[in-house]
């Protein structure tokens, strides 16, 4: 028994609607044997049910510190005169109801009931450790916010009055979670106050409106700054995972044309198929972002816009309506839209010829679509025209047979930084 043992603590006893429950409590090392605080559920002199106590108090976890540091894992025996009363002939559960929320209370003593004091009594008898704890687990997650989930920052005062408390030595990715399925529970709250709030507006308003309805409010902007966090964090990620495939790999390698092309948007794939969150055109130009049609990797015959028979394929194509279009007056005609081409090569690629000029290859993509019946992604057509904007992107590295290529097509040329050209 010493060698498992730590230390036992105080015997306790605790009343539950007129039955007296004794608690013996104990102080494990802590082993890979001894992980979990648990409740053992004693009747007739042996244990009956055994109970996981994990999260069942804030702060309780596997492993707890004394008041020298030393680690141990708490778990409490439970017996009474009831428990002997009520235990059942095979010895593996109890004659006691169990209280199902949402029913009225039940007079007699439930099982419910007697957790209810037990877990009370354990959070006085652990109060040190467990005060410990909650300051470790709550210095967890305040470095888990600054350094990998910023979005968090603006409403983990509020989480943490909903009583988040985390296991210190929970992984990045389940407290990821656990702040995620918070803060979701977080505004689906807001959004029923918000009901509740809006709906009382009126001539007659009850006592306290205005302190309710700044509340309300003071949360939906804890929450936007969050959803604002998320969205430059996002941003942030998506930069650092394109500085990676950009760079040469241990054995001197670069990425395909593909990985990158996939970054931006998912391929053979438009904007019928896929949400605006899908891709990342916004590294290119935030204006596509405002698109009407845009096509990853489809040839320009399956695509509604162009009109054409070729079975070539863009990269990246998009085309945009100049301005937004409410009313037009009769015999008027719909804006003339602007055409985005953009060609995705390899990192460091040095094979730029005459044969594969990506600058020439956008060029012939925007000619094909001015050529073809144009219409909009939604079947209207657009009057022909030879005038319509359109803006050609390379993306590529500046090697020697690409910069040969931009000089022969006139382009002024910045080692520095990568240049689009425009038509």
């Amino acid at each position: 028994m010493h060698d498992f043992v730590y230390s036992d603590m105080q015997r306790t006893s605790i009343e539950v609607k007129g039955e007296r429950f004794e608690m013996v409590s104990l102080r494990l090392k802590s082993s890979p044997r001894n992980l979990a605080p648990r409740l053992y559920w004693c009747a007739a002199n042996r244990v009956v049910v055994e109970e996981n106590l994990t999260s069942r108090v804030p702060g309780l976890y596997g492993r707890l510190k004394d008041a020298e540091s030393s680690p141990f894992t708490y778990v409490c025996y439970l017996s009474s005169e009831f428990l002997d009363s009520h235990v059942r002939a095979d010895r593996t559960a109890f004659d006691i109801s169990e209280r199902v929320p949402g029913t009225p209370l039940i007079e007699d003593v439930s099982m419910d009931d007697i957790r209810e004091s037990v877990l009370k009594e354990v959070e006085s008898i652990l109060a040190g450790p467990l005060s410990t704890a909650r300051e470790e687990g709550k210095a967890r997650v305040h470095e888990f916010v600054s350094k990998r989930a910023p979005r968090y920052r603006p409403v983990l005062s509020r989480l943490e009055q909903l009583g988040v408390s985390v296991d210190p030595s929970m992984k990045d990715q389940d407290l990821e979670l656990l702040l995620h399925s918070n803060l979701q529970k977080l505004e689906a709250f807001a959004l029923a106050e918000g009901h509740a709030v809006l709906g009382e507006a009126g001539s007659a308003q009850p006592e306290g409106y205005d302190e309710r309805l700044a509340r309300y409010l003071y949360t939906v902007t804890d929450i936007n700054q969050s959803d604002l966090a998320a969205y430059v964090s996002r941003r942030r990620t998506i930069l650092d995972v394109l500085a990676r495939q950009i760079r040469a790999d241990d054995q001197g390698r670069y990425s395909k044309e593909d990985t990158i092309h996939s970054l931006l948007m998912p391929m053979r794939t438009d904007s019928n198929e896929i949400g605006t969150d899908a891709s990342n055109l916004w590294i290119i130009d935030e204006r596509l972002a405002f698109h009407d049609y845009l096509a990853s990797d489809k040839t320009l015959k399956s695509m509604p816009i162009t009109g054409s028979n070729s079975t070539r394929e863009p990269d990246l194509l998009a085309t945009r309506l100049v301005g937004s279009p409410l009313l037009a007056a009769e015999g008027g005609t719909l804006p003339l839209p602007s055409i985005v081409v953009i060609e995705v090569k390899r990192p460091m690629r040095n094979d730029a010829s005459e044969d594969k000029d990506p600058i020439q290859q956008c060029l012939e993509y925007v000619k094909r679509v001015r050529a073809g019946g144009v219409k909009t992604a939604l079947g209207r057509p657009i009057p022909p025209t030879r005038e319509a904007p359109a803006f050609c992107y390379v993306l590529a590295d500046l090697t020697k047979t690409m910069v040969d290529r931009c000089e022969y097509a006139g382009l002024p040329v910045s080692m520095s930084r990568a240049r689009h050209t425009s038509k």
